[in-house]
Order: structure tokens, then C-alpha cells, then sequence
């Protein structure tokens, strides 16, 4: 079976994943992992003291913090920056987008430079500009999940009555086995390929399913 049927069929958890034979064990993990994570918890602490409309932390904000912490690097290694996403189909201007970036950069300003905060129901209407191909309007902001380069990147976190709740479509056990496999539902093997090399030389041990 070559590695991309293996990973059509279910994840490999070959590459030393200790929490591989459970996900509730991988979804308690990760949430211990989080808890310790200051930069992250000031982010989640954010989203939900600003309220944000279907506010969530997601994809590499976590699980490249996760990487770092299950190979020993510092915290921030190799992490281009934190997505923090919202649904709000009431004004999808720019303007109120920019409203609210601006409310999050200023209540997390030594984090600003690496936050990205984006309206997902307005993402379609700039998509095509931007990267050439049509993008359908999304439900709601755990939708957007489904359209990212790597399954592995499907990942959200936020904070609930105190609590981290956590939503991964496609599961947890590629992150925590440092595997990263394509998402086939999304055509997007260029993407893909690009932030491929790019993660394999921040964090070596990664291994990383072709996409074929």
C-alpha cells in the first residue's frame, strides 16, 4: 500500500505518537499541551473576552506549538503566525473586518505582528482575487477547515466557560505522530508542496505524505 492509500485509509501512527491508540487521550494531551502554552492561552483568553462571533484559534497557532513542544524547541519555533478566525454574515465589509482586527491587535499588542484575523463569511469574496480559483461561502468558521492544504492543519481551539474545546475533522493522530498528509478534498498540490518544504526544514522529524 503506498503512503498516500495508507493515509486515504487512516493515519499512520507509526512515528512515535504516544497517544495514538485513543483519540480522547490525543484530545486530553493536546489540551494539557495548550494549558501550557502562555502565548496561546492569551490568544484563546482574547477571542473570548472580545466575543468574537464563532471565534476560534486554529491551524498552525496549535499545531506547530504542539511540534515544538513534542521535539524540545522554543515555543514560538518556526511559527509564521497565529490565525484567529470569526463568522459573521451581518456586515462582511472590509471595514468591519478591519474593526475587529484592530479590537484583537489591541488587546493582544505584543502579539500583533503575528496575528491574522480574518471574517470567514467574507473569505469568498476575495479568495479568487488573491489566489486565482473560486471558493465557495462558507456556513459557519469550523467549515474552513475542510478547505485547508493539510488534513493536519485542521485543527481549532477556544475557550468555553473555562474550558478548551477543540474541533479536528480529521482527527488528532497525524499531529501528534508529526505527519502531515494532504487534504484530497481541496485540490491544492501546489499549496500543499510549498508549505510542505517549508515545515520539513523548521522541524525535521516531520514526515511528510506526497502528494500522489
Amino acid at each position: 500500500m503506498t503512503a498516500a492509500a495508507k493515509a486515504r485509509s487512516g493515519p499512520d501512527t507509526r512515528l512515535g505518537d504516544p497517544y495514538a491508540t485513543r483519540e480522547d487521550e490525543r484530545i486530553t494531551r493536546l489540551e494539557q499541551i495548550l494549558l501550557t502554552l502562555p502565548h496561546v492561552m492569551e490568544i484563546l483568553t482574547s477571542i473570548r473576552d472580545l466575543a468574537l462571533p464563532d471565534g476560534w484559534l486554529v491551524s498552525g497557532g496549535i499545531y506547530q506549538s504542539v511540534w515544538n513542544v513534542l521535539t524540545g524547541r522554543p515555543h514560538l519555533h518556526g511559527i509564521k503566525d497565529f490565525d484567529v478566525i470569526y463568522f459573521d454574515g451581518s456586515d462582511v465589509s472590509w471595514e468591519a473586518e478591519d474593526v475587529v482586527i484592530r479590537k484583537v491587535n489591541a488587546a493582544l499588542p505584543d502579539l500583533a505582528p503575528l496575528l491574522e484575523v480574518r471574517n470567514q463569511a467574507r473569505v469568498h469574496l476575495w479568495y479568487e482575487q488573491r489566489f486565482g480559483r473560486p471558493y465557495r461561502p462558507l456556513d459557519c468558521s469550523m467549515d474552513a477547515l475542510t478547505t485547508y492544504a493539510a488534513r493536519t492543519h485542521a485543527v481549532a481551539a477556544r475557550l468555553d466557560r473555562g474550558r478548551i474545546v477543540l474541533h479536528a475533522p480529521f482527527g488528532l493522530a497525524n499531529l501528534f505522530a508529526m505527519r502531515l498528509v494532504p487534504n484530497y478534498g481541496w485540490k491544492n498540490r501546489e499549496t500543499y508542496a510549498a508549505k510542505a518544504d517549508r515545515m520539513k526544514a523548521l522541524w525535521p522529524e516531520l514526515d511528510v505524505v506526497s502528494w500522489s
